[in-house]
């Protein structure tokens, strides 16, 4: 039996990529410093840093495959861990599985490499240009790969898009928060930008797939059915049907006021968002296509749907599950404000 680490496996996509190996016939060790209540018995629990050797030594012995997914994302906003955990944490690990002699290592890296695209689509071997803190530590990490891929360590990376689905929140559980109660979401200029989202079953697929080659590689996972962002908001108004209605707000001044907001720490964004989320980004995926046969299985629409279904029905318990930045809603802050005066703008 394959004996795979998820590092990570407490926060919201490793501990679906836990589920997704158990079906696989995966012998699961998860590392991670919080545990969470749902996690399967069969799964074993190593408490530990990814920062601290010796956790990580613990961790890596005996293990055949190591999925790498521990990260601080951008909405956590702290520049130090942000370097410790993305890079610090990565090398760790990287020397370890060398150590240990780990077979394969997948490691989920980020399309926030690519910053502003040059051109779209993006393909694998696009030279990143990454514009914000997070986005340079995951490229560093990324280095940090290759530099071990010289020293004999198998390892394909895996660039997700932005991450939706069934229990996932973080930001999107303040627009699922305001589109349930009828409050009016808004997009950056006229939202045509068009922007590509991954369902984590999508890329917990091509995470298992990445982890059965012989061979280092890059992999792109995006869906392969999106249009823009007005589109993808209009669309959930619509489904959700509870009168929320999508409205634009001038690129210039609304990333101005965004990034005001994050520095007095009134509201939730991160570079990312005043950044990206104006601009039109997506993945050609037809590598993973070809090397893994890997598709994707959801839509944008699908997706959203779905994510803002599962909230609806979780609505009470979103602020309650575990330490993961993405298994909780994010706190709104100033945008609690915001979201009542959009009720009183003329429809």
């Amino acid at each position: 039996m394959t004996i795979s680490l998820v590092t990570g496996g407490s926060g919201y996509f490793g501990s679906l990529l836990v589920q997704r190996l158990i079906t696989a016939g995966h012998q699961v060790r998860v590392l991670d410093l919080n545990d969470t209540p749902d996690r399967p018995s069969a799964v074993e629990f190593v408490c530990g840093d990814i920062r601290n050797p010796s956790d990580v030594h613990i961790a890596t012995k005996g293990v055949d495959i190591v999925f790498h997914n521990v990260a601080q994302v951008p909405l956590a906003k702290d520049k130090d861990l942000l370097r410790t955990v993305n890079i610090d944490g990565t090398r760790i690990l990287l020397d370890a599985c060398i150590e240990h002699k780990v077979h394969k290592v997948v490691h989920t890296s980020s399309s926030a490499i690519f910053g502003i695209p040059a051109s779209n689509p993006v393909f694998p071997h696009d030279a990143p240009r990454p514009l914000e803190a997070y986005g340079l530590a995951k490229l560093e990490a990324e280095n940090l790969c290759h530099a071990a891929i010289k020293s004999g360590l198998d390892i394909s990376i895996v660039r997700p898009r932005t991450i939706l689905g069934h229990g996932r929140l973080g930001i999107f559980g303040i627009l699922f928060d305001w589109i349930a109660d009828g409050a009016d979401p808004f997009v950056l200029g006229k939202g045509d930008n068009r922007y590509q989202f991954v369902h984590a079953e999508d890329l917990a697929e091509i995470c298992l797939l990445a982890g059965t080659t012989s061979d280092p590689n890059i992999f792109n996972a995006g869906a392969d059915r999106f249009g823009t962002m007005r589109e993808a908001l209009e669309h959930l108004c619509s489904y959700a049907n509870t009168g929320s209605r999508v409205r634009s707000l001038p690129v210039g001044p609304a990333s101005l006021a965004m990034r005001l907001a994050a520095g007095l720490h009134l509201a939730p964004f991160a570079p990312y968002h005043w950044i990206m989320y104006s601009k039109s980004m997506w993945f050609d995926v037809e590598h993973a296509h070809s090397q893994l046969g890997w598709a994707p299985r959801w839509s944008n629409d699908e997706m959203f749907q779905q994510s803002f279904d599962w909230f609806v029905a979780n609505r009470q318990a979103t602020n309650d599950l575990g330490a993961s930045q993405h298994r909780r809603s994010a706190k709104q802050g100033l945008l609690s404000v915001v979201k009542k005066g959009t009720r009183l703008l003329p429809r």
